[in-house]
């Protein structure tokens, strides 16, 4: 299978860190849909990454589509849970990690645009939900060693995504310092190999 993305995407390193973990083999493209001669529309017409072309020249896109066939494909290392309660909060941390990243990459594109067309509360707007979305992440891990407990999980792979992703474009946003809960979980994530191997660059 063929993994189709960047090395700055916190998405693309979530499906790198989960072919890492479940021990997948997998040829890695560098693409990216912000240039101009980028193929990535011509593959995923909603022009996103990551994208992954399975054997069978099926396209999977949406980081957490791909995460979860990946999941189910290999029965190794499960990151999520059987369908109960369990599997719910597994996918709440997914998707509040993963909103993060929506808004920092929201922010971080505004600040791009030319100075006289910037909105200001927009990327002030982004960059609240970022902070309440931190409060919250801290909030719910707390004491814990893992997000859900006592095991490694799909959580963990979203969460120390997005907060890498923060500390690659937002470093002003020192979220080590006010949540040491976070900074501990992540220092742990970093020991694995599959988290080492992916630090965001660019």
């Amino acid at each position: 299978m063929k993994l189709i993305g960047s090395l700055t995407s916190p998405y693309v390193r979530k499906v790198r860190i989960v072919l890492a973990e479940k021990k997948i083999d997998y040829d890695f493209v560098l693409d990216s849909p912000w240039t101009a001669e980028s193929n990535i529309p011509d593959i995923n017409p909603l022009g996103k990454i990551p994208v992954l072309v399975l054997d069978d020249e099926t396209v999977l896109f949406d980081s957490r589509v791909i995460s979860e066939y990946l999941d189910n494909v290999a029965p190794n290392n499960k990151l999520m849970p059987a369908p109960n309660r369990e599997r719910t909060e597994v996918k709440r941390w997914e998707a509040l990690a993963d909103g993060i990243c929506d808004a920092a990459a929201l922010a971080f594109l505004e600040k791009k645009r030319p100075a006289k067309q910037q909105s200001a509360d927009w990327i002030e707007r982004q960059e609240n939900k970022i902070l309440r979305s931190l409060d919250y992440m801290a909030d719910q891990l707390g004491e814990n060693n893992w997000c859900m407990g006592s095991h490694f999980t799909m959580a963990e792979i979203a969460s120390g995504c997005a907060l890498g992703y923060l500390a690659f474009r937002f470093p002003e946003i020192d979220w080590s310092v006010k949540h040491p809960n976070l900074a501990r979980l992540y220092a742990k994530l970093m020991q694995r190999a599959a988290f080492a191997d992916t630090v965001p660059q660019g």
